[in-house]
Formats: structure tokens, sequence, C-alpha cells
């Protein structure tokens, strides 16, 4: 096969990546899924446990088998003092043009609600879907990137230097990452192409590429009205009740009746192409854009619009009360008047809203003149803007098209996703010139960060096949 030739023997590299996932990856994500190696923020004494460096063995482990018949590759576990782990595999290729592959090995807390026979540390596979914390998001990512490669030197395809970053605080928001981008710097090179495969998928159907990720502003609000709690019956009706004066500052940034934003700093104007996608997604989706939820009872969606729904939770603001504290559980709850009640508030921003801005916005709002003048503070956690991808290259977008076609059969989908992921707003700045693959697993009910989550395997497969083909095309593209 010739440089000229950009044909991709597709079956050959679908079949290849078939049985390395049936064969090795698959069981080793069952033991990973094993492993309770929660993300610093969820695990404080992370370190003291093992279980990150645990993960981090097993996931090293496995890839030095797979990349030792590569020649020039390396593998680095690097540890700056006091601070998660990241995987750096360096995969040689041809020419001096450079892709970076992205992805996380840490995993959200146990969340209850899971059926039975199944839970966050107990890898089950049923009906090709693999049971667990983690296989999904986004435990699978370095097999992935590792099988797409190595499908393509199997296949005799060229592709470009290839750099492997697994990193292991994401769920965390990534605070420690942008000290190893600064100090892997040289090492990163300048990538032309960054793949991200930390993404979600609106089907199972074909390829979707994430077109836009939204910010995360969180912080907990508390109301304080007494020094300690008193009898309800002696104190109701003189002493305010926190709870309401919290319901009511709430109300004060969120319309109680319709859910709509109101503290304008957070709103985005939605760019027209932006729209457009999300028209054509939710054509394609259907009621699917909302029927993948488990909505309870009678409960329906905040619109019957399904594209205004798409927009809503990839370029509208949203509010979410996340946790409550200062309130007893039902079971030891007495007749008191508590003396406060804090709210946990997690405040999704549109990609291009500055996020340090609208923390700042949202505070003032918040802790302004309380009413019956409570005790009112607004402590901002974190703040993190989100990311809108750059338009695509000609090439790139013939290429996505031509990868989801071979992998999947349809054409691929576009749509922006309401998480986030600070990795890509950080490349974004540090890569203006690069172009985004932001790519993922996670379809319908696959319940990231809740009960349930699986790793839909075939999906998995198709995807590790479709960045092979984009890799392969990369390697090709015009000067």
């Amino acid at each position: 096969m010739t440089d000229q030739d950009v044909s991709v023997p597709a079956a050959d590299v679908a079949k290849f990546i078939d049985r390395l996932w049936d064969v090795e990856v698959v069981p080793t994500l069952v033991d990973y899924i094993r492993i309770p190696n929660k993300s610093p923020a969820f695990d404080a004494d992370w370190a003291a446990h093992g279980h990150m460096d645990e993960a981090v063995a097993l996931l090293e482990a496995w890839a030095r088998r797979k990349i030792a018949a590569l020649k020039g590759s390396t593998l680095e576990v690097i540890r700056l003092e006091g601070r998660t782990p990241v995987i750096l595999i360096d995969i040689p290729g041809r020419g001096s043009d450079c892709v970076l592959l992205y992805g996380h090995l840490d995993k959200q807390p146990e969340m209850t609600g899971w059926s039975e026979g199944l839970g966050p540390w107990t890898p089950v596979i049923r009906d090709d879907k693999l049971f667990g914390r983690g296989g999904a998001d986004d435990g699978y990512a370095m097999f992935g990137a590792i099988s797409a490669i190595l499908a393509l030197q199997d296949a005799g395809l060229p592709h470009a230097r290839c750099v492997i970053l697994i990193e292991a605080c994401e769920e965390s928001g990534s605070p420690d990452l942008p000290y190893y981008v600064d100090a892997l710097g040289p090492r990163l090179g300048d990538p032309s192409l960054v793949v991200c495969l930390d993404s979600g998928c609106g089907d199972y159907e074909r390829m979707w590429l994430t077109t836009s990720l939204r910010g995360l502003m969180a912080g907990s609000l508390t109301v304080r009205v007494l020094s300690e709690g008193v009898h309800s019956g002696d104190a109701s009706g003189v002493v305010p009740s926190s709870f309401r004066i919290l319901r009511r500052l709430i109300d004060r940034i969120e319309d109680p009746d319709t859910g709509q934003v109101l503290t304008e700093a957070l709103h985005a104007q939605i760019p027209a192409q932006r729209r457009e996608q999300a028209r054509k997604a939710a054509q394609v989706l259907g009621d699917q854009v909302y029927a993948k939820f488990p909505f309870a009872g009678h409960t329906h969606p905040m619109s019957d619009d399904l594209a205004e729904l798409v927009l809503n939770r990839t370029w509208r603001p949203t509010v979410s009360l996340i946790g409550l504290d200062g309130v007893p559980a039902m079971g030891s709850a007495g007749n008191v008047l508590r003396p406060f009640t804090a709210a946990k508030l997690s405040i999704r921003l549109p990609p291009i809203t500055d996020a340090k801005t609208a923390a700042a916005a949202v505070k003032q709002v918040l802790e302004a003149d309380p009413p019956y003048g409570a005790e009112v503070g607004f402590e901002v956690d974190s703040a993190e803007g989100g990311w809108n991808a750059p338009a695509l290259a000609p090439w790139l977008e013939a290429a996505v098209a031509k990868a989801s076609q071979a992998a999947f059969g349809p054409e691929p989908a576009y749509m922006g996703e309401g998480g986030s992921i600070p990795f890509m707003g950080m490349l974004g700045e540090k890569f203006p010139k690069a172009q985004f693959v932001i790519t993922g697993v996670l379809g319908p009910h696959s319940n990231a960060h809740g009960p349930n989550e699986f790793l839909h395997i075939p999906t998995g497969k198709r995807v590790s096949t479709a960045v092979a083909s984009i890799l392969a095309d990369h390697f090709h593209r015009p000067a």
C-alpha cells in the first residue's frame, strides 16, 4: 500500500479490533471496574487507600504489553508531588506531525439505586453491556486509542505520531491537569489533531461528534436564622424558616415555574450553526431526546419542541440543587425549627459564557439584601468555562463521515453535550490551530455518574474503529 492509497480496509480493522476487545480489552475492563478508584473530590485519602495506583498499574501493564512490539514506543507513569498520576504513552509515527488522544481513569462515587445484581464495583455483562462504574466513563478510552493504533499497524497503514494522555482527576474538574500540561509541554508537542474519548453519543447507531461542552459552576448557599435549633411550636411564626428564605433566594436566579435562568450574565448567544445542528440531531433522535431518561410516573420534559430540548441541555444555563445540609433524615426529624439550611448548587453554563463573571454575578444576586436580615453566604467551589469546537476542516469533516459509515453504517451526527470536560477548554487555548474529534460511548441509559452505568461494548469497538479511520485520513490530509 502506497502513501497515495488512502483507502482503509475497514473490515480488516474492525475484525482486528473486535478480536482484541473480546480477548483482552473487555476482560481487563472487568478487572478495572472492580477497583473503587474514586476521584479525589470523592476520596480525600485516595493516595493512602491506593485504589488509584492499582487502577494505574492495571492499565499500565496492559498497555506496556501491547505497545512492546511498536518500535520506539514509550510509556511512563508520571507523578508530580501531591497530585494524581498521569499515564503518558508515546507511539512514533511517520512524518513530523502529532495527534494527542485523551481519556481519564478516575471514577465517580458509588451512587444509590443500582438494580438487583448490579453495583458500582461489581462488573456484570448482560446483552452486550458491561455494567459497573467507570467502564464507559472513561476507562475504555486508553484501550480504544491503543486498539485503533494497533489496528492500523496490523493493516500496514501509516499514521502520525500519537501521544496518549490518561489523567486521574477529571471527575474532580481536572485540577491537576494544567500542571502536567505545563510540565509535559515539550513532550506533547504541537498536535494538529486532538481526539477525546470522554463524551457521549445520542444513540448507538452512528458516530456522534461533540461540538460543544457546557461550563460548570458549583457553590454552596447557606442561610442561617438561629445559632441553634428551637422548638417549632415555640418559634414558628416568629422566626423565619431558613428553607423558605433559601427557596426565595434561588428564585432570584431561576424562574420556579419554567426553570429559566434569570441572571443575564449566565446566558450566551447561540450560534446559528449550533441551532441547525440541534435541529438535525433532534430529527435523528426523535423522542429519544427525552425518552432515554427514567422519568417517574407522568413526569414529562420541559418542552414539546425536541430541538429546544437539545439546546436546553447544551447551550442554555440551568440550575440544579444537588445536595442539602442542615436537614435531618425524616426518620430522625424532630419538631424543631432548624437553625440553617445549606444547598449545594450545580449551575451549567453555555459553552462560551465566562465562568468567573457568571460566578461573581450569582454570588452578588444571592447575597444582596437577604430576607429578614438572615445570614446568607454563597461560596463558589469551582467555576470552569465550557468549550465550543472550532469549525471542522474539510478533510476532517469528510474523514468523520467516512469513519462513521465504515464503523457504524449511517452518516455521523453532531451535537453539543451538557456536561463538561475541562481539558478541552484548556487544550483549545493551548493549541488554537488544532482540530478536535470529541466522541464517546455514553449513549441512552448508560447513566454516567448514576446507578446502572454501562459500557455498550459494540459501540466501544465501533468508536475504536472510527478513530483508526480518522487517524489514517489525518496522515493523508492535504497539506
